[in-house]
């Protein structure tokens, strides 16, 4: 709330009292002489009267109920005393328009409905010259009447205006907020991926360090990569709070390869059905939900064969990880397998994280075991785009058909006589529609 009115709270008050300062001093050389009024020259009480409502609309903003009592009673005094009708209305119109427009109905009606009843007991019973005319007392409550509609209106549209406001904002919170939990999901995706990664290579890089120093550089390099790509994808996730930034990570199945080749894991992938550009959404749900699979089985069964099938149907895009389960120390597979160098990391959210993803596309994830391994399959429906209407298709020109080839028939036809009255005549060409014919030389 303001402490000082602005300059546009300021110039409809000064406009308000010019008006009605001159409308009335214009009004009353008239009034005060006509016979069936008979009004009373304004002197300083009637100008102080006159200027206290003008007055009161300065504060209209931040004390409607207040400016608008003021503005009514000092118009009803003024009226009371018997000074000149004229223009002395306007500032209690605008001051009731503010106090209902500002939602103060129980206090703005009530004293709209006052003012009306007293413009109606002092016309006909105290007026200098009373008057028991009923159209007039009816077109007073007609205008009445309107100005108050016109403040139901302003405050209608000022309670929607408010409501668009508020579900906007409303708005913007929950997109923040969705926004956040992305970001919360990719961060967790990148980074349970990657470190769960050099976690099982270091281990198997000190595992190997003594008796196979080669493979040991190897995984020391995996390690190297994985902490650079964690350190790019943090990047590019966290950059979506720059405001020129992309608005979406840029994770997509189209870095699978890439994915496949940092697990080091022996992966076959198979894509079937008619491959085509997904939804964002739907693309990066199905990277990352390969990817948590991915990371889960690099985790509890490092070394087992991993199966990848993308299928791309016409609703939905199917992602299904199937491993063979861990390899023991015997050669056995199975995830129950004794230790490993990249031994189990602990319980973790990363099924729920997936079925979330999925969840939020209105598709589904199954996380079972599979023989001696696991699978996680995941259907996430695919938004069917817009189709164009199509036009209505023209039928051809119909090609007239050949009438049949009948032979004549063998009987003779009827032998009918002649009428005997006369045929009638040809009409005869008229001038108009006879040319005689060129002659040829």
């Amino acid at each position: 709330m303001r402490a000082t009115p602005r300059p546009a709270d300021l110039l409809l008050p000064l406009v308000a009292g010019v008006f009605q300062g001159v409308g009335t001093y214009a009004a009353q050389r008239w009034q005060i002489h006509a016979p069936d009024l008979l009004r009373t020259p304004l002197d300083p009480l009637g100008l102080a009267l006159l200027l206290t409502g003008p007055l009161a609309l300065v504060v209209r903003r931040r004390h409607p109920v207040f400016s608008m009592i003021v503005a009514v009673d000092s118009t009803m005094i003024f009226v009371a005393l018997g000074y000149s009708y004229g223009p002395v209305f306007l500032s209690p119109v605008i001051a009731f328009h503010h106090a209902a427009a500002a939602g103060h109905r129980r206090v703005a009606w009530p004293v709209w409905a006052l003012a009306y009843a007293f413009i109606v007991v002092y016309t006909v019973g105290f007026a200098p010259v009373p008057s028991r005319d009923w159209f007039h007392t009816l077109t007073v409550a007609a205008l009445m009447g309107l100005v108050a509609a016109v403040a139901e209106f302003s405050r209608t549209r000022g309670e929607r205006r408010a409501e668009r406001a508020r579900t906007e904002e409303e708005e913007l919170r929950r997109q923040a907020s969705e926004e956040r939990l992305t970001m919360a999901q990719e961060l967790h995706d990148v980074l349970a991926h990657n470190i769960s990664l050099i976690h099982v290579q270091a281990s198997t890089a000190l595992h190997l360090i003594d008796e196979h120093p080669g493979q040991a550089r190897t995984a020391l390099t995996t390690i190297k990569q994985a902490s650079k790509d964690v350190l790019t994808e943090m990047r590019s996730v966290l950059s979506v709070l720059r405001d020129d930034a992309p608005r979406s990570p840029t994770a997509g199945l189209g870095l699978l390869d890439d994915l496949i080749g940092r697990t080091g894991l022996p992966v076959e992938r198979e894509v079937t059905g008619q491959v085509r550009p997904l939804p964002p959404e739907v693309d990066r749900a199905g990277y990352r939900i390969a990817q948590e699979a991915l990371t889960n089985v690099t985790r509890h069964a490092p070394g087992a064969s991993v199966g990848l099938v993308l299928d791309y149907g016409p609703r939905a895009l199917t992602v299904r990880v199937t491993d063979s389960g861990r390899k023991d120390r015997e050669g056995g597979e199975g995830r129950e397998g004794g230790e490993a160098p990249g031994e189990n990391l602990g319980g973790g959210n990363g099924i729920p994280g997936m079925r979330e993803r999925a969840s939020a596309l209105g598709g589904t994830l199954t996380a079972t075991r599979h023989g001696r391994g696991f699978r996680v399959e995941a259907r996430l429906p695919i938004p069917e785009a817009p189709r164009p209407t199509p036009e209505t298709p023209r039928r051809p020109p119909e090609t007239p058909r050949p009438l049949p080839d009948h032979p004549l028939p063998d009987h003779p036809l009827p032998d009918h006589p002649l009428p005997d009255h006369p045929l009638p005549e040809a009409p005869r060409s008229t001038p108009e529609t006879s040319r005689p014919l060129p002659e040829t030389p």
